[in-house]
């Protein structure tokens, strides 16, 4: 589908590569989300992150909450990365792009969008810390 682009990689996430799949000048919002691993959580000092991924599954489940989003909001395109493997503190563990007419549908499609992935995609994430680890809870499996 040309509306969409799914990633999910080892590889630093290339931001203009998103960007510019997403950007159309008769659209007048492109809005960019970046998660970024930060060095605190619950309390405890994190290292870095581990993530994991049923990659094919993930991919699959982000094509059909694009669709989700497609249908409640008028949003014209969708690029989704997100990092596999270490992610060290400060660098960009996903990068979530969608470009609309219109500010409000791309802003709300983002909140959206990184709740649902949180619930439904297949993809863990293990904190480490100086004392030892941690899987999140918050996707499935």
């Amino acid at each position: 589908m040309n509306d969409r682009y799914i990633e999910i990689t080892n590889e630093e996430i290339d931001f203009k590569k998103l960007y510019n799949f997403c950007k159309e000048d008769h659209l007048g919002a492109v809005n960019v989300f970046f998660g970024v691993t930060r060095n605190v959580n619950n309390a405890k000092k994190v290292l870095y992150l581990e993530y994991e991924s049923y990659k094919n599954m993930a991919e699959k489940i982000i094509s059909k909450i694009i669709d989700e989003m497609i249908n409640k909001w008028d949003i014209y395109k969708v690029a989704i990365s997100h990092r596999s493997g270490r992610v060290d503190i400060g660098q960009i563990s996903m990068v979530l792009v969608i470009s609309s007419m219109h500010r409000k549908s791309s802003i709300s499609a983002t909140d959206y969008f990184i709740d649902r992935l949180k619930e439904i995609v297949p993809i863990w994430k293990k904190e480490f810390y100086e004392d030892g680890e941690s899987w999140l809870s918050s996707t499935p499996g």
